[in-house]
Order: structure tokens, then sequence, then C-alpha cells
């Protein structure tokens, strides 16, 4: 009888008093403020504070979404605009956001002390499990650019058993060599994050994007922040990665068909798994794909987390319908590499999500 009660619906005949209705949309608002703000957290693990903000509830059914960003930016500039993106609500509704931001790098952060010793991007990557402790989730899908992408390789590389999946843009496996230091030192600490962020036919354009950036540096209370966390990346070692030693779980590789290390992700494709990578080439996407083609982004990524077996109800964007890809791919049924073929995604719909058993290189 209990449960017949429950079911019944009851409509009420009487309108909402006028007061009612108005706090009844505040309350709304309120809501969808915090979520688009999140929730700020100061996490203390064994190499000092991280800040960190998480967006949604703290389930632990799915694995949460990961982000680490680039250097001359924070989680916020980094992220916005492809998780506020409209097509990517159905995800961000599904998984919870966890998006950390490097020490002294994230937005308003005061200037670090003289006597700071910045942490390695090793020492960062080790920040990252008391993370995923304090929020109590087991599993994280990694996303992480730039330098991002390099903090979050080094975690997966630690904690196998930890990540689901990892989408890297713009991944340099390799460390820095004598030449591009010899060449920064010509160069102010601006144009030489700018050189890391974007094309020079993008540089050259003056575009909007472009300008934004360079003036939110040369603005930025806390410039010397940014410059320990550059030299950190700048000190990186090389990711020790080739078929027998690499990442356990499923990978896409993301780069702008004229960004900066466009050849850097190419190299790192080469020694990963064919089996359990995707490497996803975007056409005028420039050094910055996840802001200036959310679209596109957002696309391969449903088709990346349906082939781990998330979501498999979603419905594809209307670019499955309308754009025309193609694929080269090589299937593995029974775990032996078929020979490899070319598939063309046409515009009519139905297309089945790549899955991670699959590799396949995308110019779109």
């Amino acid at each position: 009888m209990a449960t017949e009660m429950q079911d019944v619906a009851i409509t009420e005949d009487k309108p909402l008093l006028t007061g009612q209705a108005d706090s009844s949309k505040d309350a709304e608002l309120a809501a969808r403020i915090l979520l688009d703000q999140g929730q700020e957290h100061s996490i203390e693990t064994p190499h000092g504070v991280l800040h960190v903000t998480l967006h949604g509830a703290r389930s632990s059914r799915r694995p949460a979404i990961l982000t680490c960003h680039d250097v001359g930016l924070d989680s916020k500039s980094c992220f916005s605009t492809l998780f506020q993106f409209e097509e990517m609500q159905e995800i961000v509704k599904s998984f919870t956001l966890i998006h950390i931001d490097v020490p002294g790098q994230e937005e308003g952060a005061a200037a670090l002390p003289a006597s700071y010793q910045y942490p390695s991007m090793d020492t960062i990557a080790e920040m990252i499990p008391p993370v995923l402790q304090f929020f109590n989730f087991p599993t994280v899908i990694g996303i992480g650019v730039g330098a991002g992408a390099y903090i979050l390789s080094k975690f997966t590389l630690a904690n196998p058993d930890s990540v689901e999946g990892l989408v890297l843009v713009n991944i340099d496996i390799n460390a820095r060599g004598w030449i591009d230091w010899a060449a920064q030192k010509l160069s102010s600490l601006t144009e030489q994050i700018m050189t890391h962020l974007f094309s020079q036919e993008e540089l050259s354009a003056h575009t909007e994007l472009v300008q934004s950036h360079r003036d939110g540096m040369n603005k930025s209370p806390h410039v010397g922040n940014i410059e320990l966390f550059w030299k950190a990346y700048n000190n990186r070692s090389q990711l020790q990665l080739d078929r027998t030693n690499t990442f356990k779980c499923p990978v896409m590789l993301v780069v702008g068909d004229q960004a900066p290390y466009e050849e850097a992700a190419v190299e790192c494709n080469s020694k990963l798994d064919p089996t359990t990578t995707s490497f996803l080439k975007m056409a005028d996407a420039g050094g910055q794909p996840h802001i200036t083609q959310p679209a596109k982004l957002t696309e391969a990524f449903k088709y990346f987390i349906q082939g781990m077996g998330y979501m498999a109800s979603s419905c594809m964007t209307r670019l499955s319908r309308s754009r025309t890809t193609s694929m080269s791919s090589s299937y593995s049924m029974d775990g032996s590499r078929s020979r490899s073929r070319t598939l063309s995604q046409g515009s009519q719909g139905g297309q089945m999500p790549p899955s991670p058993s699959q590799t396949m290189e995308v110019s779109c």
C-alpha cells in the first residue's frame, strides 16, 4: 500500500502565491549559480596545498572527470569554454568534474613567497592521489592540456588503476632541448608562453583569443607564479613510453593541425598501444582546440566515453549527422590486429562509437 501511495501523482489545484513562485525561482537561480561556480576546496597534500573546484555531486558510481590546465592558464580559462558548451551539458550532468589548479595558478592567487620551492612536474602529479581520496573517487577520466597533459600522464603511469581513460591535448613527452632553451632566452616570458599556446599563424593574425591571452598575461597580478610553473614544465624529464611500457587505459590524443606541438603529439601516438589509442587532429583548431573547437572535441569525447561503456544511449551531436570524416582504423576482434582500412562517415546517423580497441586518425 505504501508503494502504491508513493506512485500517485498529486496535482496542486490552487496556484502558488506570487511570493512562493518568486522564492522558487530564486532558489533555482541560486542553485544554478552554485553549479556554474563550483565548490572550491583547498586540499592538503604531502607536498603542499592544492586548489580544486568540484562541479556536481560526489557520486562514485561513475569515475569523475579530472582536468589539469596548461601554463599561462587556470582551470577556468582553460576549460570553461569546453564544459559550458551546450552539447557538453549531457556529459556534465552525468559526471562529477574535478578541476585542479596547479600551485599558485588559480584565479586570484596570491604571489608565492620568494622562499617557496616550486614543485616539479613529478611532484605535482604526486599531489593528485590525495585529491581523489578527499572526494572519495576511486577512478577518474583525465583531461589534460599541454603541461596539464604531461602531469596527468605522470599520474596515470604511477597510478594505472586510478585512471579509466585519458584525453591528452597538446602532449609533449620529450624533455626540453638545448636549442629550445637558447631560443627562449631572446623572448620575454609572455612571448615564450604565447608561442607555447598558439601557432605562428594565430600569433601573426592577432586573433581576439590571442590578444585576450596576451593581455591576461601582461596584466596578471601573479606573473611570478606563472614563471615558476613555466620553469618547472621546461625542466620536465622524458616520459619513457613505448609499446611495452605504456598507459593501461584508453587514450585519446588531441592536437590542432597547426598547433606548436603537432609533431610531438604524432611522436607520442607512435609510442602508444594502437589498440587502445585514438589520435584526433583537428582542422582549423590552432593551438587551443578545446577553446576554438569545443563542438568537435565534445563529440569526440562522447564517442570516447561511449567506447568505455558509459552513456551508451547518448545521442550524438548535429556534427555526426552533417560532417564527412575520413577515418583510418585498425580493429582488434579477438586480441589480434586486423589489416587497416579506411572508412568514411557520411551524413547519415547511426554510426557506432569507436571502442577502446580502435585506433583512429581523424581530420575534422
